[in-house]
C-alpha cells in the first residue's frame, strides 16, 4: 500500500556531488520522518540522514558538512544532497520513511536502493 521510489545515484570522482530522491506514494495517512542509510558490501546497514517532521534534522558524523537532507513535504519526498563526495561513500543508499497509514499503523518502508559509487 506504500511505495518508495528512489533515484539519482550514480558513478563520480572524488569531490563530485550527486542528489538522491525518494518519493512515497500509496495509503500515506501521515509521514513522521524520512531518512537515507546506506549500506557497503559487507557491511551493516548505517544511517546517514534523517529528518522528522517538525523539521529537526540528524546526521552520521562522517557526512556532516557534506551532506544535506531535505524535504518537500507536498510531494512526500526527501532529498539527499552529496557534496564533497569521498570514496569511503561509496554505498547502496536506502531511503527510509516513517509513516502512519490510514488504518493508523505506524511502520518503516525502505525503499529498493540506489548505488552510488565515489571513484578516486
Amino acid at each position: 500500500q506504500v511505495q518508495l521510489v528512489e533515484s539519482g545515484g550514480g558513478l563520480v570522482q572524488a569531490g563530485g556531488s550527486l542528489r538522491l530522491s525518494c518519493a512515497a506514494s500509496g495509503s500515506i495517512f501521515s509521514i513522521k520522518a524520512m531518512g537515507w542509510y546506506r549500506q557497503a558490501p559487507g557491511k551493516q546497514r548505517d544511517l546517514v540522514a534523517e529528518i522528522t517532521s517538525g523539521g529537526s534534522t540528524n546526521y552520521a558524523d562522517s557526512v556532516k558538512g557534506r551532506f544535506t537532507i531535505s524535504t518537500d513535504n507536498a510531494k512526500n519526498t526527501v532529498y539527499l544532497q552529496m557534496n564533497s563526495l569521498k570514496p569511503e561513500d561509496t554505498a547502496v543508499y536506502y531511503c527510509k520513511v516513517v509513516l502512519t497509514t490510514y488504518r493508523r499503523v505506524e511502520n518503516n518502508y525502505w525503499g529498493q536502493g540506489t548505488q552510488v559509487t565515489v571513484s578516486s
